[in-house]
């Protein structure tokens, strides 16, 4: 097929042109622009390559009924995502080759789009003896516990050393049990007001700091999840600064949203929780600069029922790839905090380059994974009409610009609007 005079992301930045995708191939070069293919004309439309996304709950196998992997890769698709990274809080926990190839299967029969599934750090992320890392190494995308932060700081460094040698990530839930407090949204003003148990900060950076000084010492690629407070990503930034092989991401909602638009629903609820509004403004500048290298949604779907149950019984995790990049244009680069640039490179280069997943690009050659958006197209975000069986996002009813209108993988369309 052939887009007639696109503007299309590449990592030199905005260029515009013909662009034609045959043979799961990007060509940008003239004697591929006459394709006998169908012809968009696509002077009003970005494409950029497919998102990636390396923190998402797909569910699947064990708990089916929030969500799956068909249902989950189909949202990733209308969302512009060509590559998904599925945690592995699951049942069985793929701690093992023989446990991870139950996910494998339905990954091979049901997945719209690429997905990439980690291993587990420990065996049933207990954080108590270590999954099989040399075993499940060349099967899986990285390695991580998420849910769960590992609280044993010497099962850590061990699991650092084996993963280091593999050539691997580990890619931390950072989150210290003993400075929770039963607490289930963020400890400041709101939860002080409301007469809620509140997170402390100190429970996600205590880690994040002991972390980064294993990661030091032992030499091996470590990434942040779901970063959420300004102490973390100053952290993070003199770890950088001090040579750690360290990277982050953090998630929509954490840059958009914080505890003064919380309202006593489950929709806002998820770990870790929304923070104040200086945190919110210091992980924008970070995003700005480069300090949280890449957005991830940290997808994670749970039923009605369970999302019923007001601010402080309801599960955490919330819904987010087909608002993702909408609700980021439409918060962060509109107002012009950030450039269009640095939102695609942070949604799509960043990640594909930090886990070494083929994408992020767009060049003569490449392989045609690819997003295009409508920068124009307005509607509201709502929770019943996603693919995802989980309908709970914080950004219910909120009007955004920027629609995905299609999504190839290796030039093959997966959603078309």
């Amino acid at each position: 097929m052939l887009f007639e005079n696109a503007t299309y992301y590449t990592t030199k930045g905005l260029a515009k042109g013909n662009l034609t995708v045959k043979d799961g191939r990007v060509y940008l070069s003239g004697e591929y622009s006459s394709s006998d293919g169908p012809k968009t004309d696509a002077k009003e439309l970005l494409i950029v390559p497919g998102f990636v996304d390396v923190h998402v709950h797909l569910r699947e196998p064990g708990f089916f009924y929030k969500e799956s992997i068909a249902t989950g890769t189909e949202c990733g698709a209308r969302g512009g995502y060509t590559d998904l990274c599925s945690m592995p809080n699951l049942n069985p926990v793929p701690d093992s080759v023989e446990h991870l190839r139950r996910q494998t299967e339905i990954i091979d029969a049901d997945a719209r789009i690429n997905v990439h599934p980690y291993g587990a750090l420990t065996v049933g992320e207990k954080g108590e003896e270590l999954s099989d890392i040399e075993g499940l190494s060349d099967k899986v995308i990285a390695f991580s516990d998420d849910g769960k932060g590992v609280q044993n700081s010497e099962i850590m460094r061990e699991a650092m050393l084996r993963v280091r040698r593999c050539g691997k990530i580990i890619a931390a839930h950072c989150e210290d049990e003993t400075l929770l407090d039963g607490g289930y949204i963020h400890k400041g003003r709101y939860a002080e007001e409301h007469g809620h148990r509140g997170i402390s900060s100190e429970s996600e950076w205590k880690m994040i700091e002991r972390d980064v000084a294993l990661a030091g010492e032992t030499g091996v690629k470590y990434h942040v999840c779901h970063v959420s407070t300004a102490e973390s990503v100053e952290i993070i930034r003199r770890a950088k600064a001090s040579g750690v092989d360290v990277t982050c991401e953090t998630a929509p909602h954490y840059l958009t949203l914080c505890e003064d638009d919380l309202r006593e629903e489950g929709r806002f609820k998820m770990n870790p929780p929304l923070r104040s509004a200086r945190d919110r403004d210091a992980l924008i500048a970070a995003l700005a600069d480069g300090t949280v290298d890449m957005i991830a949604t940290d997808h994670a779907p749970h039923s009605d029922e369970e999302k019923a149950r007001g601010l402080k019984d309801s599960l955490m995790g919330v819904i987010g790839l087909e608002s993702s990049f909408a609700v980021l244009y439409t918060e962060l680069v509109l107002p012009g905090k950030i450039s269009l640039e640095r939102l695609i490179e942070a949604m799509s280069t960043a990640p594909a380059m930090r886990f070494g997943i083929p994408g992020g690009d767009i060049f003569d050659g490449a392989p045609a994974n690819l997003a295009v958006i409508d920068l124009s197209r307005e509607w509201t975000v709502k929770g019943a009409e996603s693919a995802s069986k989980g309908n709970s996002t914080p950004f219910e009813g909120k009007r955004v610009r920027g629609k995905v209108i299609m999504t190839l993988v290796n030039g093959d369309t997966v959603w078309k609007k």
